[in-house]
């Protein structure tokens, strides 16, 4: 007998919702699971190539902590798991968090926990430390999210927009793109933030991009500390509104998303590709079902 995992990437930090808003897309780690005598991960990706292979993997990290939570580690037996992956690493797209969420559902499988969708949610978010990637991946759809040791969150269906991935040949570790942000906010500033967070999150339950896409442009949170670390970033940006409802950081970065209907997608994609030939382009759909399990 084996089985199927699935597990949607996300993006995050969308305009000001810091550590609090992502949505699923439709790039997927994809695990296949059976049972064996040894812990064993074979990658079946190109991405994926040089994980590690054994009990050191983090998926089998995330399993065994699962296990320990539920005092049934001795009953975690061991499998062989063929891992497939087409999210691009430490670009900002949730890689590491579908690891976590692919973890979380191989203890539920092979211990028969049961775990509902809100419990994979605050397991993953303990681990994680905010619900913004992980959410999402568990949910679908676009999570809002706010986490002070227990997850409360709104999920909201996303439909009839494209999110397209501008992804650089470079990557950004998330310990260095987080080392560029403030330490603290003066209480008028924070309240401007706040604001403009309290009208993007309208937007998006509204799906008016065009609002969205004017909050984005007016982040206090990560963006403007962060841009400084993509190379012509103002200058990217500025070219995708012209197509564009918005445009923000995906994650930590360095990946940029812009925003565009549907309709224009393929369209702007061929134009954007032959204007910057250097960076990869993968226009994505959100994926609105999240993680799923089920027999291979």
């Amino acid at each position: 007998m084996s089985w199927q995992i699935k597990v949607p990437s996300s993006t995050s930090n969308l305009g000001a919702g810091f550590d609090s808003i992502g949505l699923a897309l439709d790039l997927y780690l994809e695990l296949t699971v059976k049972p064996s005598e040894e812990w064993e991960f074979a990658a079946k990706s190109e991405c994926l190539a040089g994980i590690p292979t054994g009990t050191d993997n983090l998926v089998y990290q995330i399993a065994e902590k699962v296990a320990v939570t539920y005092q049934m580690e001795d009953k975690l037996e061991p499998c062989y798991v063929e891992m497939k992956s087409d999210i691009p690493l430490a670009r900002g797209l949730g890689s590491s968090a579908t690891a976590i969420i692919a973890g979380i559902e191989l203890a539920d499988t092979v211990l028969h926990l049961n775990l509902s969708k809100d419990e994979k949610v605050q397991i993953a978010t303990e681990i994680e430390g905010h619900p913004d990637n992980v959410a999402p991946s568990i949910l679908g759809g676009c999570v809002i999210g706010h986490y002070d040791g227990k997850v409360t969150y709104t999920q909201v269906p996303i439909h009839g927009v494209t999110f397209v991935a501008m992804i650089p040949n470079f990557e950004l570790k998330t310990e260095d793109s987080r080392s560029v942000l403030p330490t603290q906010f003066h209480f008028k500033e924070s309240v401007q933030a706040s604001s403009i967070a309290n009208v993007t999150v309208a937007s998006i339950c509204l799906g008016d991009w065009h609002v969205l896409g004017e909050m984005m442009n007016k982040d206090r949170f990560h963006q403007p500390y962060r841009q400084s670390l993509i190379p012509k970033f103002d200058e990217l940006r500025a070219r995708l509104l012209h197509d564009a409802h918005g445009v923000f950081l995906s994650g930590a970065g360095p990946t940029m998303i812009a925003i565009v209907d549907h309709e224009k997608a393929d369209e702007v994609v061929k134009q954007w590709r032959s204007e910057f030939p250097d960076y990869q382009w993968l226009p994505l759909n959100v994926e609105n079902h999240g993680s799923v399990i089920q027999k291979a």
